[in-house]
């Protein structure tokens, strides 16, 4: 069975740190550039963290910058999202999605989301 299956989130108090997971089941990861998006109450999906095919390829949309850190390790077809100094505004619903363009086909895979909630 093809799936992402996130995992890590919960409630923490502002500033205060999170190590989401995103496990693949049924792919390599490696074959995808995976992408962290949150969407908090009443907001679009925002994309916080990319990484492609390199580790070195990272990129972070600017709220997030210098807080984030997305990680992989393929031997155990897991992504990370470190969240460190965390805010009240990066209260959301965060999904992994893994991405992969082939000559003959796309692949695209989002996990079901897990809750992160910052607040005192």
């Amino acid at each position: 069975q093809v799936q992402l299956v996130e995992s890590g989130g919960g409630l923490v108090q502002p500033g205060g740190s999170l190590r989401l997971s995103c496990a693949a089941t049924g792919f390599r990861l490696s074959l995808y550039a995976m992408s962290w998006y949150r969407q908090a109450p009443g907001r679009e999906r925002e994309r916080v963290a990319h990484m492609g095919l390199s580790p070195s390829s990272a990129n972070y949309t600017d709220s997030v910058k210098g807080r984030f850190t997305i990680s992989a390790d393929y031997t155990k077809d897991t992504v990370y999202l470190q969240m460190n100094s965390l805010k009240p505004e990066d209260t959301a619903v965060y999904y992994c999605h893994a991405l992969r363009r082939a000559s003959w086909g796309v692949y695209d895979y989002w996990g079901q989301g897990t809750r992160v909630t910052v607040s005192s």
